[in-house]
Parts: C-alpha cells; sequence; structure tokens
C-alpha cells in the first residue's frame, strides 16, 4: 500500500520560522556495515559499503566500530524535499558557531546530527534562527 506523501512547505522563510528544532534523547552514532541492522534510523549505500546512523547503545552491544558521537535534533516543520535553502540556512548558522551539522532529509522532516557535546549550544542557535526569522525585518 502506498503512502500518501504530504507536499511540505517549500517558502524558505515560512521554513525557518516554523522550524520548531526538537532534540531527540540518546546518543547516535555513524557507522560503516555489512548488513543493515533493524535498530538503523538511517541508511546510505556507497560505493565503499552501507553507511548507517544507530543509537550508541546498539552499536555498542553489536560491537560495531563507529564515528563521532552526536546528538540528534529534528526540524519538525514539514519541509519539502524540493525546498530550496533550508540545509544551507542551518549548516551556516551552526557553521559560524564552529558546529559540524550533519543533516539528513526524510520525506516529512529534515534531521540533523551534530557533536554530542554541542547539542544544547546547537539547539539555541537553531531557535535563534528561527526566532529572528520571525522579525518584521526578516
Amino acid at each position: 500500500m502506498a503512502l500518501e506523501l504530504m507536499s511540505g512547505i517549500r517558502d524558505l522563510p515560512t521554513l525557518l520560522r516554523s522550524m520548531s528544532p526538537k532534540h531527540n534523547a540518546g546518543a547516535y552514532v555513524f557507522a560503516s556495515v555489512a548488513a543493515l541492522p533493524p535498530q538503523a534510523i538511517a541508511s546510505m549505500r556507497e560505493a565503499e559499503g552501507l553507511s548507517v546512523v544507530l543509537p550508541e547503545a546498539v552499536a555498542n552491544a553489536l560491537g560495531i566500530e563507529s564515528g563521532m558521537r552526536c546528538a540528534w535534533i529534528t526540524l519538525t516543520v514539514n519541509s519539502a524535499l524540493e525546498a530550496v535553502g533550508l540545509t544551507a540556512a542551518v549548516a551556516s548558522a551552526l557553521a559560524a558557531a564552529g558546529i559540524a551539522c550533519n543533516v539528513i532529509a526524510a520525506i516529512h522532516h529534515d534531521h540533523l546530527f551534530v557533536p554530542f557535546e554541542e547539542a544544547d549550544r546547537a539547539l539555541r542557535i537553531l531557535q535563534d534562527l528561527s526566532t529572528a526569522s520571525n522579525s518584521p525585518d526578516a
């Protein structure tokens, strides 16, 4: 059965005003694996192998070597995949603060993975970006 896909918001000022970032609990890691673990929250097949994002506890329990420990922030606005500028605006705001950001776009939302220890600061920056976009001068 096919899912009905929502079209999502494309207007950048509306996306920024409405992004409502949410910090998902827990720590997450990126890893390269031979087979997709059922607990993976995201995956991408690359020429070099299968990259996955897993809860850190799952990677540890399965003995999977992983990379950077991340916090997961979801932009809860329903963003269209065709929207232009949201990823650039968010990544630029975080980059200006020296915070690395890995973005995964899904059908309904954009998901940001930032260094775990930077989660609170990243969330404040995103909230400030959204608030600034709500000002009459934005």
